[in-house]
Parts: structure tokens; C-alpha cells; sequence
């Protein structure tokens, strides 16, 4: 597992490790303590597999076996210095640079147009309702983690989070007021067979080869 090849799991196991040694299910715990669920798919089977890849490229260091009470036996682990490394190395990479991403919800916003004006409208609304409740809980979280004097480069994450969904939910309302006012062209479709009843859709955008294909963004190509 090179540098480049380092999961978001991957980076938050080896973070993890660089703050001290401990075994996969103390990683576990703390990753959901923590919340880090927000930021990552956390799944033991899966952790405990991110780990074991990591031992194999050299990057954490079986320290042990213990045993507490009854529990089963675990292994600890240590960061290595290559696990070092490559965690920073990651981590700055990605600040540094934008990549293309692919929320599926853009992939439903591009194709919407294929779905009644009022249907689309009301969908968007009821987003926009998750969305609120998203903000609520994220301020409750923000709240609750400010109260804990914990210093503020442990949770900017989540005053990241909190922007940009907030943001989301601004734009999804103001669009969904503007398509359901009818400012936006939509295609009608009859109620009963779901069938267009108008067809310009087809014309909108040129082909790949087309001398007016739309432009690629020259971050993109990083990628």
C-alpha cells in the first residue's frame, strides 16, 4: 500500500497510531468516540483488514499480544517510521491539491430534468429538511466539543462539515423556490403515461468531438 494508495480508513488508522500504540478494536472505539464516522465508512471487518495491510507494507509494527479479563487475546501495534511518512505525506498531498470527486448526489442533480418539474421540487425540499436536521446536530456536536476546551485543530473538521453542508442546503433551497416559481425551463411530462410532452432536451449538449465541447477544468486533471 504506497503512499498514494492510502485509504481514508488507512489514514486514519496510521493517525491513530501516531498518537500512541494500541490494537485494532481500541481503534474501533475511538474512531466512533470520536465521530470520525463522519469522515469515514468505520467497520471492524474492515479496520481489522486495513490493518493487517499495513503490517504487510511495513508501515505499523505488531508491539505484542495482551489479554484483559476474558476478552480475547489482541495485538497491539505501533506506527513504523515509513507509516509516518507516508501518513504525512498523504495528508499534504490532499490539502494541497483538489481532486475530482463523485458525490452520487450530483450525479441525481445532472439528471433530474428527467423527472417531473413539481416531483423534483418537492424531492428537493425534503433534502433540504435532512439537511437542516444535519446542521442541527452538527452545531449540538460543535457545542459539545467547544465545551470540552478541546483545542480547535481537533474539530475544524467539523466546522468544515457544518460549512459546507449549510452551503448545500442555501442552494438546494434557493433552487428549489426558483424551479417550483417556474423561472426554470423544465421539460412537461404527461401525468398519466409519464411520457415527455415536449423533447428539447436532445439539443442542449454537443457531443465529446464536438468543436464546442464544453471545457474541462485544468484541476480536474489531477485526478
Amino acid at each position: 500500500m504506497g503512499r498514494s494508495a492510502l485509504t481514508p480508513l488507512a489514514i486514519a488508522v496510521l493517525a491513530l497510531l501516531d498518537e500512541r500504540p494500541m490494537h485494532p478494536y481500541e481503534m474501533y472505539q475511538l474512531l466512533i468516540a470520536r465521530r470520525e464516522d463522519l469522515l469515514v465508512k468505520v467497520r471492524p471487518g474492515s479496520l481489522y483488514h486495513v490493518v493487517a495491510r499495513l503490517a504487510d507494507d511495513e508501515m505499523v509494527v505488531a508491539e505484542g499480544v495482551g489479554r484483559a479479563g476474558n476478552r480475547p487475546e489482541r495485538t497491539t501495534y505501533r506506527i513504523a517510521e515509513a507509516g509516518r511518512s507516508a501518513l504525512r505525506g498523504r495528508i499534504a498531498e490532499l490539502l494541497r491539491l483538489p481532486v475530482q470527486e463523485y458525490p452520487i448526489f450530483r450525479v441525481a442533480l445532472s439528471e433530474a430534468h428527467t423527472l417531473p418539474q413539481d416531483q423534483v421540487v418537492a424531492l428537493l425540499e425534503e433534502r433540504a429538511e435532512h439537511l437542516n436536521q444535519a446542521c442541527v446536530d452538527m452545531d449540538a456536536l460543535l457545542d459539545w466539543t467547544r465545551g470540552r476546551a478541546m483545542p480547535r485543530r481537533y474539530y475544524v473538521v467539523l466546522e468544515y462539515i457544518r460549512a459546507t453542508v449549510h452551503a448545500e442546503l442555501t442552494w438546494i433551497t434557493d433552487f428549489a423556490a426558483e424551479l417550483g416559481s417556474g423561472a426554470v425551463p423544465w421539460e412537461q411530462f404527461d401525468p398519466d403515461t409519464g411520457e415527455r410532452i415536449t423533447g428539447d432536451h436532445t439539443h442542449e449538449w454537443p457531443s465529446g468531438d464536438h468543436p464546442d465541447a464544453a471545457p474541462r477544468p485544468r484541476w480536474a486533471a489531477r485526478s
